[in-house]
């Protein structure tokens, strides 16, 4: 199917068969990183998957190179405090929607979503400002989900997030 002067491939009935399908925002988890709920933006407009972190340090372990930081992992909830610590895969010069350029720190980790898990890469920042504690990019969710922007949680809702991690609502 075309418009005057355009061409559209169709794809392969394989490249949609998804059964997973994400709204914009979802609840996932990060067990690895001792994170097991945490709001984020399903952005497909990322390449890469984004986690707020802040006091972060870097050091050394049989010559492999560690990042050690925090994370508030609940919007508004600066008194929720999770210490991670993550072998470092890579350091990259990421562009944020803004157009700054910064180099970050990046992390291979377990992703758990819905009923499934699956090795994402993430770089850290600090995202306080922002209203997501993570971004979700593209490559993080290539091949296995599609997404809705019109939705969210279509993977279900956590209540009382600060519950998770032991606190009590404010």
């Amino acid at each position: 199917m075309s418009r005057a002067g355009e061409t559209f491939l169709m794809p392969d009935s394989a490249s949609t068969s998804f059964d997973l399908i994400l709204g914009w925002r979802e609840w996932l988890a990060l067990p690895e990183l001792g994170i097991p709920a945490i709001k984020a933006k399903v952005d497909t407009g990322a390449r890469t998957s984004t986690l707020h972190a802040f006091e972060v340090d870097t050091l050394r372990r049989d010559g492999q190179l560690y990042a050690r930081f925090s994370v508030h992992p609940i919007q508004r909830r600066t008194d929720i405090v999770v210490q991670s610590e993550a072998m470092v895969i890579d350091r990259r010069l990421v562009a944020d929607s803004g157009g700054h350029r910064e180099e970050r720190y990046v992390l291979s980790t377990r992703l758990v979503l819905a009923d499934r898990q699956w090795p994402i890469e993430l770089t850290l920042t600090n995202r306080e400002t922002m209203l997501f504690r993570m971004l979700l990019g593209r490559t993080a969710i290539a091949g296995r989900a599609l997404v809705d922007p019109a939705r969210s949680f279509l993977t279900g809702r956590v209540r009382q997030s600060w519950e998770v991690y032991g606190a009590t609502a404010r």
